[in-house]
């Protein structure tokens, strides 16, 4: 019999918020150590309340607006009650009855064709804290505990590890490119709901829950393993399908049960009366979508359109930060395709020569469109440049105070270039020779010999064509 996989998702993202969702403590990236970015407030503390933070709102409200949802304009919290250790009030802050966005739709390509999945709802909760094991003993970091999380809900409208992994990729890169999350160092876990059944058949099978995997191939391998073992059950009665939660052990590429489900009642909800509803009115709303990023496939095509190849645009699309670092360029008057290979060839060049990945690269756009209009301009030549560009990236410096510190700003007339040449021609006799009994590569030299004597300040276009009339002389 053939069979077929039913998979949903519950996908937690980090928000990329200065503070954390109810009070001022710093978000994700703040902690330096354990426990030095947790409060009062945070860590459960009696008589503490909750202050909500503005900025969180906007990134989930951006985030459905991204996922084609429509924006609750009225949207409450509430608590949902579990004792576990590293949640220290015993209870999450999380919406149920009216969460921040519903019934959103995302379209996937894959090797399959084209498919639509279902977005059940965005909702918006705190995270909770971390344990960490050592040895026999258990330790409890809270630096995680209340960072913004957003919570995406999906129909169980997948039917493979490829449809889920291409899901995560576009959030991934949707979020990342928007400013809403960097979806890295665990700021992206997925919750994945899976059965198996009859192919054709309308009903669902018995569900397994594999909880909070953050490796997008930890979340493939367990895919395959569980849904084969949900087929082995039903064809050949190697055990009893119930509804539980499992984790996944990346080691033996296996899935273990945790417990059995738990249900909704089992939470025991009910409405935060320390939070007041928060509405969203036209005005808001409208400042919301105002400042809503392009769309990655439009972005996509307007790089196109400029002529940069799918390749950069790849790279371009998966990296926020180069990503507006071309934009800010762009828009500072640069040409998009020669900026773009500016960023993708000689910065990424420098940054990989230091052992360091494009996205950590530093240089400001005001920094890198001076260099690039420098080198349009003819104030100085392609491969000075790239010495400016180097000396910025690696020490801080002011490009044109660096250029005229070191003598690379200057424009070298047709005649001195005629007079090194010369000086070249006199001091390479034996290059002279080859080229006249055919060696093609003894041009080259000669030109890098120009090249050195002139401390590459001179447009090497030039220095060509003065050669070719010299070398046609002969």
């Amino acid at each position: 019999m053939k069979y077929e996989i039913v998979i949903g998702l519950e996908t937690h993202v980090e928000l990329s918020t200065e503070s954390k969702i109810f009070c001022s403590c710093g978000g994700h990236s703040a902690a330096k150590e354990a426990n030095d970015c947790v409060c009062p407030a945070c860590s459960g503390m009696p008589g503490m309340l909750p202050v909500m933070n503005k900025r969180v709102v906007e990134l989930a409200v951006t985030a459905g607006l991204m996922l084609n949802c429509e924006i609750s304009r009225y949207t409450t919290f509430d608590k949902k009650n579990y004792y576990y250790p590293d949640l220290p009030c015993a209870y999450q802050i999380t919406q149920l009855n009216h969460p921040i966005c519903t019934n959103g739709l995302v379209t996937l390509k894959t090797s399959e064709g084209t498919r639509d999945i279902r977005i059940k709802q965005i909702h918006m909760e705190e995270d909770a804290g971390k344990l960490v094991h050592v040895g026999k003993a258990s330790l409890v970091d809270f630096n995680r505990t209340s960072v913004p999380l957003i919570e995406i809900v999906t129909q169980p409208d997948f039917r493979s590890a490829e449809e889920v992994l291409v899901y995560l990729n576009k959030l991934k890169t949707m979020f990342r490119s928007g400013g809403i999350s960097e979806c890295e160092e665990g700021a992206m876990r997925c919750d994945v709901n899976i059965s198996v059944r009859p192919e054709g058949s309308e009903e669902f099978g018995v569900r397994s829950e594999i909880k909070n995997m953050a490796s997008f191939e930890s979340i493939e391998r367990a895919i395959r393993y569980e849904a084969q073992r949900h087929i082995d059950a039903l064809e050949f009665e190697t055990e009893e399908l119930v509804q539980e939660t499992r984790r996944f052990d990346d080691v033996s590429g296996k899935t273990f049960a945790m417990r059995n489900k738990e249900t909704e009642a089992d939470y025991r909800y009910f409405p935060d009366a320390n939070l007041m509803p928060i509405i969203i009115d036209d005005e808001w709303l409208g400042q919301i979508k105002a400042a809503k990023p392009v769309e990655i496939d439009e972005k996509a095509e307007q790089y196109r359109d400029a002529g940069i190849s799918d390749k950069e645009i790849d790279i371009l699309i998966h990296n926020h930060n180069v990503s507006k670092l071309l934009d800010d360029v762009v828009a500072k008057g640069c040409d998009a395709k020669n900026a773009a290979g500016w960023i993708l060839t000689d910065c990424a060049g420098i940054m990989r020569k230091n052992g360091k990945l494009i996205s950590d690269l530093e240089i400001t756009p005001e920094e890198l469109t001076t260099i690039i209009k420098m080198v349009d301009s003819g104030d100085v030549n392609r491969m000075s440049g790239r010495k400016i560009l180097t000396a910025v990236i690696e020490e801080g410096v002011d490009p044109v105070a660096y250029c005229k510190e070191n003598g690379l700003d200057n424009k070298v007339d047709a005649s001195v270039i005629e007079g090194v040449m010369d000086k070249v021609f006199q001091e390479n006799a034996q290059a002279i020779t080859d080229y006249k009994n055919g060696k093609v590569k003894a041009k080259q030299a000669l030109f890098g010999a120009c090249m050195r004597e002139l401390k590459n300040t001179a447009d090497t276009a030039v220095i060509k064509e003065i050669l070719e009339k010299k070398l046609a002389d002969l």
